[in-house]
């Protein structure tokens, strides 16, 4: 059977955590890095007595979120209880979407290169299975040296969607381009920020293998990636991993693994086999969560307490796949090219504000944006917003090439001089440096005459060689 091929298959959860002024229960507020425990209600600490309140903003950004990822979104959705005991959640349990949460049934189109050659896209889908609303935990810090945990309740009761992927991926690429597509989609939405830096996005990881035609194999559960690139590696480790303990003639065990990102490998961190009895349960203070279309809106109803699913879609913005097609017919521009200029943060806008700003044709602006700004600004791990030549230079830089001023030789050399932000013009540059090019042709003819003048002999040797 080790000559037969390996299915690999992937499945993703991933947490992101919604962009809301205030936490999803309860009116603290949600502020990273803030000063531990100053941002915890009486709910948040679970004092006896206290209530959960439902944060509109937080529904309203999951029904944008399904609705751009084509889910059928539940009229009427259930929150549960899901029970397990652990310091930095002082409910012992946590408020979630156990048996009908708000939004099911979508896909999420990406593209990647095969081969790494960027000129190559392909697009799969992978099926969305469904999408919950849930609280966050607090955060446990372990303090090695006393041996002591100090937990940290700011982050709980922060309102989170796990967005629940089908299985329809198979290598670390797959997983990487699928994320960072939906990553793009909550940026345009504003639904969530989804810096996972700042753990606002979490990734875990379903990874197994199996033979073709046999059933799936056992599977092992990579928990909270908090990097796309570190996705990939953990997601194609693990495959590995597990085709060499089955060709070697061992077995999977169903467990939970870490990406240790230093040392570039997965490691056990507990398994599953006795499998935790989450004792779900209603949540009996939280009644069932309508919302409507504009067929179902009652009339007498007043709008500031429901929330009409239609309304939210007509206001959806561009998703990038729109993005990228407008760049590609607008522009003339390659599609793997689009892909890069919605990649960046806010280069997209730059290479707009350039093309509207010079004569130069879009397919050759690109060329500059893509080959030497963003070259630049990635060696100097630069954002496009920091970048030390803006737009409008950057366009003027390109009207004297265009215009023939000077060439493009020279555009490149006033390119480095205006990267050191002194503030100079690129024609003060180019009178400076004396970068023109010259359109006197009488003068030209002065130069060359000078030039021929001075080197008698070489000339002769030309001619008579």
């Amino acid at each position: 059977s080790s000559l037969a091929p390996w299915v690999p298959v992937v499945g993703l959860e991933i947490h992101a955590q919604i962009s809301s002024n205030s936490k999803l229960f309860s009116g603290s507020q949600v502020q990273f890095a803030a000063p531990p425990n100053s941002l915890v209600s009486f709910f948040d600490a679970s004092l006896p007595g206290t209530l959960p309140v439902l944060n509109r903003r937080c529904v309203e950004a999951a029904v944008m979120t399904g609705l751009a990822l084509n889910c059928s979104i539940n009229k009427k959705s259930l929150f549960d209880r899901k029970h397990y005991f652990y310091a930095d959640l002082p409910a012992g349990y946590q408020i979630t979407q156990q048996r009908v949460p708000i939004a099911v049934n979508g896909s999420l189109s990406y593209s990647l290169c095969i081969d790494n050659k960027m000129s190559q896209m392909v697009t799969k889908t992978v099926r969305i299975k469904q999408i919950q609303l849930e609280q966050d935990s607090g955060k446990s810090l372990h303090d090695d040296a006393r041996s002591q945990t100090l937990v940290d309740l700011n982050r709980a009761g922060v309102g989170l969607m796990e967005v629940v992927m089908e299985p329809d991926m198979c290598c670390g690429e797959e997983a990487a381009a699928a994320v960072r597509e939906l990553q793009l989609i909550l940026q345009t939405l504003g639904s969530s920020q989804a810096v996972m830096a700042e753990g606002q996005l979490r990734v875990d990881a379903n990874v197994s293998v199996h033979h073709p035609g046999e059933p799936y194999g056992v599977r092992t559960e990579v928990k909270n990636i908090n990097s796309i690139r570190f996705l990939a590696k953990a997601v194609d480790y693990e495959i590995q991993r597990q085709i060499e303990e089955l060709e070697n003639g061992g077995t999977i065990l169903n467990e939970t693994r870490a990406f240790d990102s230093k040392l570039g490998c997965t490691v056990s961190m507990r398994d599953k086999e006795g499998k935790q009895d989450y004792r779900f349960m209603p949540e009996p203070n939280l009644p069932p969560l309508i919302l409507y279309d504009s067929k179902s809106l009652p009339a007498n109803m007043n709008h500031q307490q429901v929330i009409n699913i239609d309304w939210i879609h007509e206001r959806l913005p561009d998703l990038p796949s729109v993005k990228r097609e407008k760049l590609v017919k607008q522009y003339g521009i390659l599609p793997e090219h689009s892909f890069t200029l919605l990649n960046e943060d806010g280069l997209a806008e730059f290479f707009e504000s350039v093309v509207k700003q010079t004569q130069m044709k879009p397919k050759k602006v690109i060329g500059w944006i893509l080959k030497d700004l963003l070259s630049y600004l990635k060696q100097h791990s630069l954002t496009v917003k920091e970048s030390p030549v803006s737009s409008f230079l950057l366009a003027d830089l390109l009207n004297l090439l265009e215009k023939k001023e000077i060439s493009s030789t020279a555009a490149k050399q006033v390119l480095v001089e205006l990267w050191k932000g002194e503030g100079k013009t690129p024609l003060e540059i180019v009178k400076e440096q004396k970068l023109e090019l010259l359109q006197d042709q009488k003068e030209l003819e002065q130069i060359c005459q000078t030039v021929i003048d001075g080197q008698e002999n070489e000339v002769i040797m030309m001619v008579l060689g």
